[in-house]
């Protein structure tokens, strides 16, 4: 008999065990030791033990995180962050919360409190119905042979107390197939501060990968100072080579990755997927008409979301512990918080991250973002002539 067998069927003996006489309950419990095969002191035990009565309450607190209201301004904010983990989460509600009301309707100041005062563990839970699972996609970096000589593998750390300091990498949007054209794009990554751009560009021609690279720089409030990049043809040619190094004031140091070691270049590498995939899937991109759209939804509103109202976690200190690593991350913050509290930022710099932060509205651009990806895939998906 097995354990939940006999459990229900000593629940259904004991009371009529407990109410009989002396001569009955031996008849009983001469039953209960053979239908079981119990010791005969544990079963006497068994059927003289008191059942207490279990409160259906729960204890503790009352759960103050059940409010519908809450719950639905959580869920918009959550899915405007692109479902952002929740330690980020913790920190991006104060930058989204104000304003909310002009995009959906006033917040009553007690549930913006309890949001405001929730946990990361909170959220967590809250949001645990709503996560959903991604797939992977392929890679497609191809050695670049010519250079490899030329440009120094990054065998040591770079100061990262410093902004300016990139990290690049390309991500291939060619469905299942890498036959063909199509369109790549273009992540760069500041390691200091997060601080993210992004272009499209058709095939991995160095003339349009110098092109792009031209304008990420031309873009950015603090000039570049080191470029890491991995072995790929778009990277390792002449043409990008010389854009970097031969300049007559501040020269970029330009240094390469170890084949075959993504995690040479895990800044870039996570953003990848947080910032391309995220946002535009594994769909084949071999329309050459889509690149500007691309380019001025990277540019602006894609831009200016992740880099001003998205934080990020940043490694502070890893340790090994016998098999494993652990590892400490400092407080969550957006790569505008970041670069506006470096000392290596000039003040008008400073000035001008400052002003544009002003002017934004992250619900504004998370519609007009919508709006452009909607553009976007129905020119994808539209047939050809």
């Amino acid at each position: 008999m097995v354990l939940r067998s006999r459990r229900d069927y000593l629940e259904a003996i004991r009371k009529r065990y407990q109410g009989a006489s002396k001569q009955a309950k031996g008849i009983i419990l001469d039953e209960f030791c053979m239908t079981c095969g119990y010791n005969r002191k544990y079963a006497i035990r068994l059927l003289r033990r008191q059942v207490i009565a279990v409160s259906k309450h729960k204890s503790g607190p009352k759960t103050v995180y059940q409010d519908p209201r809450l719950l639905v301004v959580l869920k918009r904010i959550w899915l405007a962050t692109d479902q952002m983990c929740s330690k980020k989460l913790k920190v991006a509600i104060p930058l989204w919360l104000p304003y909310y009301a002009a995009e959906y309707e006033p917040i009553p100041p007690a549930v913006q409190q309890r949001l405001l005062a929730a946990s990361p563990a909170t959220l967590d839970r809250l949001l645990k119905p709503l996560r959903s699972q991604h797939l992977k996609g392929r890679g497609s970096t191809k050695p670049g042979t010519l250079l490899k000589n030329q440009i120094p593998v990054k065998t040591h750390n770079w100061d990262v107390t410093q902004p300016g300091f990139f990290e690049a990498d390309t991500v291939a949007h060619c469905g299942n197939s890498l036959a063909g054209d199509f369109i790549y794009s273009l992540t760069f990554t500041d390691i200091l501060s997060g601080w993210t751009e992004n272009r499209a560009v058709w095939g991995r021609g160095s003339q349009g990968v110098v092109q792009e690279v031209r304008d990420i720089e031309q873009g950015l409030m603090f000039p570049i100072k080191g470029f890491d990049c991995d072995n790929g043809s778009e990277f390792l040619n002449h043409h990008l080579v010389s854009y970097f190094t031969d300049r007559p004031k501040n020269p970029v140091i330009f240094t390469r990755s170890r084949p075959y070691r993504k995690n040479d270049n895990a800044h870039v590498e996570q953003k990848n997927w947080t910032h391309v995939r995220q946002l535009l899937g594994y769909e084949r991109f071999d329309r050459q008409e889509l690149v500007p759209l691309l380019n001025d939804l990277y540019k602006n509103d894609w831009s200016l979301l992740n880099n001003y109202f998205c934080p990020t976690l940043k490694l502070k200190a890893k340790q090994r512990l016998n098999s494993r690593y652990v590892k400490k991350y400092e407080p969550p913050q957006t790569p505008f918080q970041r670069l506006f509290g470096s000392p290596d930022i000039s003040d008008d710099a400073r000035t001008r991250l400052l002003k544009v932060y002003n002017k934004l509205n992250p619900f504004i651009l998370r519609r007009n973002i919508q709006t452009k990806l909607r553009t976007i895939f129905s020119i994808l998906n539209s047939p050809r002539l």
